[in-house]
């Protein structure tokens, strides 16, 4: 028999394990709906925030990290770890491709690789919009069974933020070049090639 407990249990689940995205003003919003709806993610889209739409990419890159989220973009300045620590981040993802399918494809990829590398993909069952589930009807609940609970919001569970303090930069080639490596904060400064000594 179901009860509301079992139901809003796998829900709940399913929206904990969820990778917790931020997308900026920059990702289309077919891409952002393809995040959702075939990939499952949980997706903060700031065109849909009419305060956020003119924001500067630094307050973006703040808030992301406010709201406990992996920033989702298709803007390449924020490989620039003077104005964007690494430390500072839950991870940034830059994705490149020609088209909103191409996009489309490399977002699958990263999903499968960094953000859920150990999930089969038929195992992520995105749900379809509408009415979440019924209530039971209160006559049909066992005597004396106590009410569900509800769900207390602890913060993002540890595998929904892979990327945080890296940035990565994933292409239609990715994750077969080294372009597409996450980088961590040390590995992301530029270092100077020193010269050879003249004899």
């Amino acid at each position: 028999m179901r009860t509301l407990s079992t139901e809003l249990g796998a829900v709940i689940r399913r929206a904990a394990t969820a990778p917790r995205i931020y997308a900026d003003a920059n990702v289309p919003a077919g891409l952002v709906a393809f995040m959702r709806e075939q990939l499952g993610w949980d997706v903060f889209f700031v065109m849909e925030d009419a305060g956020l739409r003119r924001a500067s990419d630094l307050e973006h890159f703040r808030l992301a990290s406010q709201l406990h989220r992996t920033l989702v973009t298709l803007d390449r300045d924020y490989f620039d770890d003077r104005r964007f620590p690494c430390s500072e981040t839950c991870g940034v993802i830059v994705v490149s491709a020609p088209d909103e399918v191409l996009l489309a494809r490399v977002l699958r990829r990263v999903d499968r690789h960094l953000l859920r590398p150990g999930t089969r993909p038929e195992a992520v069952q995105p749900q379809p919009p509408g009415p979440g589930p019924q209530a039971p009807d209160p006559a049909s609940a066992p005597v004396g069974a106590a009410p569900p609970r509800p769900a207390v919001n602890r913060g993002p569970a540890p595998d929904a933020l892979p990327l945080s303090g890296r940035k990565v930069h994933a292409t239609l080639d990715w994750p077969d070049t080294p372009t597409g490596e996450g980088r961590s904060c040390r590995a992301g400064r530029r270092r100077r090639r020193r010269r050879p000594a003249r004899p």
